[in-house]
């Protein structure tokens, strides 16, 4: 049973950075752009480099969402041959490290690839998180983890709101 409660613990850290990776790369996607020097000579309130930065803005929303898809499937076909375990590991690993290198980018591109990765990652925490809880615990406690790493992983909602 502690094994049980103790994947529902990596369960719900991970979902947390989860939701708070989406949010936080939300609020600090144009300031990111605009210090890669995604409008060039524009100025940065200016209409035209509004333009610019909602248009790669929405690549990089995109780059990330899809990876999320492919990560999803993929993460998911790992775990039922590798196991769950490795999968949530090996998600947290890739998604680390690609965060870490989103802050190492120097042009829109490098960005775009790394929140590939970084979505990619993101999809494996979620889905091996919950898929080992409910493998580890009983039928009577199994909605009760679930739960906890779900509601555990709101909460990072909550610390970034205004």
């Amino acid at each position: 049973m502690r094994a049980a409660w103790l994947a529902v613990t990596v369960a719900a850290l991970g979902y947390f950075v989860d939701i708070y990776d989406l949010i936080l790369f939300t609020m600090v996607r144009k300031p990111s752009l605009v210090a890669l020097g995604a409008c060039g000579a524009l100025d940065p309130a200016s209409a035209s480099c509004e333009s610019i930065l909602t248009t790669k803005g929405v690549y990089l929303i995109n780059m990330q969402m899809g990876g999320m898809l492919v990560g999803g499937i993929l993460w998911g076909m790992l775990g039922d041959k590798r196991g769950r375990l490795s999968v949530l590991f090996g998600s947290i690993t890739l998604y680390s490290i690609a965060n870490i290198a989103n802050g190492l980018v120097h042009d829109v591109d490098a960005y775009a690839v790394w929140r590939l990765l970084a979505g990619i990652g993101l999809a494996g925490e979620l889905g091996a998180g919950i898929t080992l809880v409910s493998e580890l615990m009983g039928k009577h406690d199994r909605g009760i983890g679930t739960t906890i790493v779900a509601a555990r992983g709101s909460f990072a909602s909550v610390g970034t709101w205004r």
